[in-house]
């Protein structure tokens, strides 16, 4: 072979081996999350109300209440630059098509209280999460955000309503995140500042309150090691690792196993949470990002009018420190409405696919 055809064949080989390289770089890559450059600078959250807790029951169940938000979730949401709407437990599948048509994106609260409570808190985030899934099945932006049992909730409802938690202590325990080699690759560290990461890697700024984790092994039995990515873990306690923050690979939905809301919004005494400027730093971090993805959803309330009808508000926090509760303020709600506000009734939101109804699962969580 002259030198002329070895250059050709070996241009040829290389060409080919690039060909095959490539299609394999494609076929590996995960499913884009969809976004088309929306920039909304006025950002409505939703916020999940859910069940009183026992102790919340014992002092403040004769008052008529049913269901409460956590007011620092509502700060941690505001401080970023959003408004909030409750969104009530215990109502109809309707009900969650036509608010989150309103919505940015939906924040689901920590807290205590059992996922097999029918018309519950669990019930209600099945809803909100086989809608958010479908809009952006059809390509409307709509993240979900879990923080605690909210990103319990994520995984549960990710796993089909199967327990797959495992129990832990990691009560009052305050941490470092011990972070993935790709966390890198995550949308939601991609372009954290590297303060914050040097913050979050060496210090022991996250609060973590929970009795049951999710580890990667419980995530490999139930598959869902496919369609989520873990980018950081840690251990309780005990020495059990678990999963501290976690993303879905396909849709903008987040999930964190710590409670950044409390390092900027919570004081009550011996819970082992930092307020240092570094864990307020860090906190407001993931606060920015969550809204951040919000500004990326197109959705709107038909006018302002409208919004200022189901803005928090219209309800006045309560010093539930007081009572020895683990939240300063809390919003607590009477009777929630069980039919639809007729304002909002005219813009229902038109799903392409038909939403998945399930049965209220029968396993149980805190």
């Amino acid at each position: 072979m002259n030198s002329t055809a070895a250059k050709v064949a070996l241009v040829a080989m290389l060409l080919l081996v690039s060909s095959v390289l490539g299609k394999q770089i494609v076929e590996s890559q995960e499913r884009a999350v969809p976004y088309y450059g929306t920039v909304n600078d006025q950002p409505v959250v939703g916020i999940l109300s859910q069940e009183l807790s026992y102790l919340m029951t014992q002092n403040y169940g004769d008052d008529g209440y049913d269901s409460y938000i956590a007011a620092s979730y509502v700060k941690f949401v505001e401080g970023a630059g959003a408004r909030v709407v409750p969104i009530w437990i215990n109502q109809p599948v309707e009900y969650y098509q036509t608010i989150m048509a309103n919505l940015n994106g939906v924040l689901l609260p920590g807290g205590a209280t059992w996922f097999n409570q029918s018309n519950g808190y669990a019930d209600a985030g099945r809803h909100i999460y086989d809608i958010a899934m479908q809009y952006n099945e059809n390509g409307e932006y709509f993240p979900l955000w879990g923080t605690c049992l909210g990103f319990e909730l994520l995984t549960y409802l990710a796993a089909n309503g199967t327990e797959h938690r495992a129990h832990c202590r990691s009560n009052s325990q305050a941490l470092p995140l011990n972070f993935k080699d790709d966390f890198r690759k995550s949308r939601l560290f991609a372009t954290a500042p590297n303060d914050v990461i040097d913050i979050l890697s060496n210090e022991p700024v996250t609060a973590n309150f929970h009795q049951f984790c999710v580890t990667e092994a419980n995530l490999t039995a139930y598959g869902l090691d496919e369609e989520w990515r873990v980018m950081s873990v840690d251990r309780d306690w005990n020495g059990m690792e678990f999963i501290s923050t976690i993303e879905h690979k396909s849709y903008p939905f987040y999930g964190i196993q710590f409670h950044p809301e409390k390092n900027i919004y919570e004081w009550i005494q011996n819970k082992n949470i930092s307020h240092t400027a570094n864990a307020v730093r860090a906190a407001q971090f993931f606060a920015d990002f969550f809204i951040g993805e919000a500004r990326k959803s197109d959705h709107s309330f038909p006018n302002e009018a409208t919004l200022e009808k189901h803005v928090i508000y219209n309800y006045q926090p309560t010093f539930t420190g007081l009572q020895r509760s683990s939240f300063e303020q809390c919003y607590m709600f009477q009777e929630s409405p069980k039919v639809l506000p007729k304002v909002m009734k005219s813009k229902k939101v038109a799903l392409k696919k038909k939403i998945l109804q399930r049965d209220p699962p029968a396993t149980a969580g805190l």
